[in-house]
């Protein structure tokens, strides 16, 4: 034991640094003196020694806490270098690092700390306000601008969407209502999808569809398609017709049609014809594109043809509509076809004029002779009837006109009264009119005297 209290005290001692040496020879002496006064116990001497330790350590703590430049001893007794006890406190406003490493410089090189906005000369660029900062302010950005995303159309929800738009256009014929549609669709890419889809509905349709179709695409154009998108449109019909014959045969006629009038309206270029010239193998493009040829050489001088799909059944002249009635029923009394009259009367598209036929068809059996005419015009009606071709209210407004002017008739047909009573009771038989429309059927009354010699006395 003495040895080593010599080793310690032979140790190097450094400004500052405490001497462990005199602590533990007091602690050696002490136990000494306490074996020599008396006999103790194991235990007792256990606990002794712990006070002791104790003893020496809290001496420990006070001697580094009134010099915290000197150097600090471990448990073990190992010299720990450096300025400072991770243990023992420290002035509170020293920067300096705590661990006992470093240089002994500031921290952050000066640019930490409460109130410090960097090191000094530090530049700071202009940050984008970050919505997850705490201290973001949404009312000093500004008005917040909320903008609708459409997502883009593809083909297969393209044709879903645009077909009702179409087929609706076809019963309003309003072209604004179909380009106010087309600005809430993101068509893309496919934009000339919307005129093929268009032109392809209108193939299958009747002429005043496709005079609706050729209107909307002289309307459309520069609001909602280009000239580029039309043009594109028109080549993949070209393209498509081999396919487009098995629905409707006269497909390249009507595509050929359909491409003078865009020429004429300006819907396509002039030259559009003649980028096609010897390059077309496909014998149904070069009809279309021949008939167009020859439709914009006969109308050269006129700026627009307008009656390529003829005139619409609401644009016509009643009278020239009347003539075609007249017609349609003296070809079905040579004939005898009522499929073909049907047709025919379908294409005329005036089924608000259908009581016009029907008055027309009951003069014609009160001017012809014999009961041909009036079983083959009661066929007639009938055929519209269960067709859905003439409905009630033509149907009655037509037989109701022939009542009002049987006065005038009769004085063409002398008999018109029987012939009528006639025909009425027949087509009531048929199930063609009602109980009440046959009951209000004008009958001629008959005076009847009370003998030849009474001077024209008129019995009551």
């Amino acid at each position: 034991m003495a040895t080593e209290v010599e080793t310690w005290s032979t140790a190097q001692q450094h400004e500052g640094v405490f001497a462990l040496d005199g602590d533990m020879a007091g602690y050696e002496d002490d136990l000494n003196d306490c074996e020599v006064n008396g006999n103790w116990t194991p235990q007792e001497k256990a606990l002794h020694e712990a006070r002791l330790k104790a003893k020496a350590k809290r001496r420990l703590r006070k001697s580094s806490s009134r010099n915290s430049t000197s150097d600090s001893l471990s448990e073990s007794g190992e010299l720990l270098p450096g300025g400072d006890s991770p243990k023992g406190k420290v002035n509170t406003n020293d920067r300096k690092s705590r661990t006992g490493k470093g240089r002994g410089l500031a921290k952050k090189g000066g640019a930490g700390g409460k109130g410090v906005w960097g090191a000094a000369g530090m530049v700071y660029e202009v940050e984008e306000p970050d919505a997850k900062d705490p201290n973001y302010d949404e009312v000093a950005q500004g008005d917040t601008v909320y903008a609708t995303v459409v997502p883009e159309l593809d083909e297969k929800l393209l044709e879903k969407t645009v077909n009702p738009i179409v087929k609706e256009y076809f019963e309003h014929g309003d072209t604004k209502e179909v380009q106010a549609l087309l600005k809430g669709l993101n068509l893309g890419a496919h934009k000339f999808e919307f005129s093929s889809l268009a032109l392809c509905l209108s193939l299958e349709g009747k002429a005043s569809h496709r005079e609706l179709t050729s209107r909307l695409l002289s309307d459309l154009l520069g609001k909602e398609l280009s000239q580029a998108d039309m043009a594109r449109a028109f080549d993949k019909m070209l393209k498509e017709l081999p396919e487009l014959i098995l629905d409707t045969p006269e497909a390249p006629k009507m595509l050929g049609q359909f491409l003078a009038r865009a020429i004429a309206d300006h819907v396509l270029p002039m030259a559009f014809l003649d980028c096609y010239k010897g390059k077309v193998d496909c014998v149904h493009a070069r009809v279309a594109l021949d008939r167009a040829a020859v439709l914009l050489s006969m109308k050269r001088e006129i700026v627009r043809l307008d009656n390529v799909w003829g005139v619409g059944g609401g644009l016509r002249p009643v009278k020239h509509l009347v003539k075609e009635m007249i017609l349609l029923l003296k070809e079905y009394l040579v004939s005898g076809e009522v499929s073909e009259a049907e047709r025919c009367l379908k294409d005329l598209e005036v089924p608000h004029f259908h009581h016009e036929l029907v008055y027309e068809a009951i003069v014609m059996v009160l001017e012809s002779k014999g009961d041909t005419a009036i079983h083959m015009m009661m066929k007639l009606l009938q055929s519209f009837w269960k067709s859905g071709l003439i409905t009630v209210d033509q149907m009655n407004r037509g037989f109701q006109r022939v009542y009002d002017e049987l006065p005038e008739i009769c004085l063409d047909v002398p008999h018109a009264h029987s012939i009528m009573e006639t025909f009425v009771d027949l087509c009531y038989q048929e199930s063609v009119i009602t109980k009440h429309l046959r009951d209000t059927c004008p009958s001629r009354g008959r005076k009847r005297f009370v003998s030849e010699g009474d001077g024209g006395l008129v019995k009551n």
